[in-house]
Order: C-alpha cells, then structure tokens, then sequence
C-alpha cells in the first residue's frame, strides 16, 4: 500500500524513498515485529482464557522426557500472531498487485488454516493427534498444485518454473520438466511444510531456525529481483521477485516478535498452526526464484529433523524394532543424552547459521 505513495514524488520527492525495495523491506520488518511485540501479550491472553493449551504427548511417547516437557503448560495456536503479522506487514509495504506476493500469502493463509484444524482437533481430543495425515497431506497437496498450476499458466513464470537448478551450477540440469513440476511443486511445498513442523518441538527452536532461513532467502529474492545482480552472479532472473524480499522481511520481523514470548521458558507455542504456515512459506518462495534444491542447504536444520524420523521409521520396520536414534526428532535424541533444552536450541541455532552461510555462497560458486 505505502508503495503508492512513490507516485506522488511530483508533490513531495522524499516520497521516492518508497519505490526503494530495501527500505520497503526493513519497514515491513520493523511493522511485524512491532505488531507481534504489543499484540502479543493480548493474543496469548486470549489463548489462555479459551483454555486452548497444547496437548502434552505421555511417558509412552516421550519416555523420561514427559517430566520436563510434561510442565509445559502453554496455549497453542500462537501461530496466528506470525501470520498475522507477516499479512498485515506485507500489504502494507509490497506491491499487493504482485502476483508472487500475492501467492505467498495465500500459501501462508491456506495453511495457517489447515494447522489451525489440526491444532483445534488436538486441543478438543486433548491428544496429540490431530486431524488424520492422509487429509492433511491432501490439503498440502491440493496447495502444491494451486501453485504450481497458476505459475504454469503465468506467462513470465511458466517456462522458468519448469526448469530444474542445481547448486553450484550456472545452467539448469533439466531446461523442461513439462506437466511433471507439478509434482515437483507439490513434493516441495509438501516436504518443507512438513519438516518445519517436525522441527516444533522446542522452545524457540522452530521459529529461530525459520529466521535464519528467512533471513538468507531476503537476500536470494532481492538478487533474483534484480537483473543486473542476477546476470552477475549467474542466477535465474524472476520477474517481480525482488518483492518476495520485503515478504521474506516481514517474516524476520515476526519470527523475531515471536521469538520475544516463544524463547525458553515459551509463554505460547506456535503449534500446527504456525509451523505448518512458515515451512510452506519457505517452500513456495523458494520454488518462485528456482532456489528450492538450496533449500535442502540453507534449511539443513529442518532436513536432519524430517530426516532422522524418516529414518527412525524405516529402521523400526525393516529392522524388526531396532531404533538408530534415542527418539525421533533429532532434537529429543539429544535431550536423552543429557543436553538441556537450550543447549539444544542454541546449538540447533549454530547450526542453522552455518547452513544459511553455505547456502549463500551457492549464490558465488557456480
């Protein structure tokens, strides 16, 4: 909306500032995070005398670990603030006719839904299980599809999302993946959506990953934006994805306002409804500029937690209930072996930054 104002430099030339991408993004994180910082406390208020506190998994899932985690006795749905934020904040300092914008946000709101059904079963059963995973995955899939289908369509976006990048290589390694990136698409927005919310289990531990990742997508979607960057650094040139940047600001800002109440020990979680949102999120702008593979990098946190369940699961079956990891996720592994929850936050957190930092220098060496 405030980008308009850049129309009006024959009245007033300071208003040119607003046609610049990089101020429009660091308003529209100081925006998130100032909504998140003072709607926050009203929010979890609100939260807490609905009485919709998150399902404590038992002494059957979670061993010895239940004692600890048995005392968390927060409300869920915390996720509303972040998407909250990150729409309100995007629409006030994107171009809201962009269409990238525009997707990205129906991505987080379509899922931001679907984890607010899944959390709503969990708290009314008072169980850990929510709504089925096969309606679930349907609902993924169906977003996946939506996706893809309307960059299919997109005369600027159609051939480019058919190609298929692989770091560190200036050409992409497939020039027309045709009717099957559809089924790219939906693996990629599936995958990611999927892998944040497996990360979700400790305090601050999703949210400060998410902002690291957030934070390194800010800087591929402005370079992708922008085709004199793009051409120098021999990336794909996406056509209006340097608006995608202020986006990915105003998920720093949330992630940072949430961080503010979710920090150990967490006053509120973002629960299904906020992690299945921001790794959808993720996934769709990182299809959008044909960095998704950089993804699996940048993301690397999320992809050894989805990882080391995938794995658990496996060994379990084909191995006649033999386990390779204490507990699944990754980061309960380590809680079993005697780290703190902190320590396991803030070492998970040391992490991300190294991933984000190898991420962006796929942008280099090519």
């Amino acid at each position: 909306m405030f980008y308009y104002l850049s129309e009006w430099t024959a009245l007033c030339s300071p208003l040119r500032v607003f046609q610049y991408t990089t101020f429009r993004a660091v308003m529209a994180a100081v925006t998130a995070l100032l909504i998140c910082i003072l709607s926050g406390p009203w929010i979890i208020r609100k939260l807490t005398e609905m009485k919709l506190n998150q399902p404590i998994r038992g002494e059957d899932d979670l061993r010895e670990l239940a004692k600890t985690h048995g005392k968390k006795a927060c409300p869920t749905m915390g996720g509303i603030l972040i998407i909250w934020a990150v729409v309100d904040s995007a629409l006030l300092w994107a171009r809201p006719t962009n269409h990238l914008v525009l997707l990205s946000l129906v991505t987080l709101l379509w899922l931001g839904l679907v984890g607010f059904l899944d959390d709503s079963a969990k708290v009314r059963a008072q169980k850990s299980d929510g709504i089925r995973a096969r309606t679930k995955l349907l609902y993924q899939a169906g977003l996946g599809l939506f996706i893809g289908g309307y960059l299919l369509i997109d005369p600027q976006q159609g051939e480019m999302l058919q190609r298929l990048y692989v770091p560190f290589l200036k050409t992409p390694v497939i020039a027309s993946m045709g009717v099957w990136a559809l089924l790219w698409v939906v693996l990629v927005v599936v995958s990611s959506s999927n892998a944040v919310n497996l990360t979700d289990g400790l305090d601050g531990l999703a949210i400060g990953t998410t902002l690291t990742v957030a934070l390194t997508y800010a800087v591929m979607t402005f370079v992708a934006g922008n085709r004199n960057l793009a051409a120098y650094l021999q990336v794909p040139h996406v056509v209006g994805a340097a608006e995608l940047t202020v986006v990915c600001a105003a998920l720093i800002g949330a992630c940072l306002g949430f961080l503010w109440f979710n920090c150990h020990p967490a006053q509120v979680f973002m629960g299904d409804t906020g992690s299945l949102a921001l790794g959808g999120l993720l996934g769709a702008i990182a299809l959008m500029i044909k960095q998704e593979l950089v993804l699996v990098i940048v993301g690397g946190v999320f992809v050894m937690e989805a990882g080391s369940v995938v794995l658990q699961v496996a060994s379990y079956k084909l191995r006649g209930g033999k386990r390779i990891f204490r507990m699944s996720p990754l980061h309960h592994h380590f809680e079993l072996g005697g780290w703190s929850e902190t320590k396991v936050t803030a070492r998970f957190w040391i992490l991300s930054v190294i991933f984000a930092l190898l991420g962006l220098a796929t942008l280099k060496l090519r």
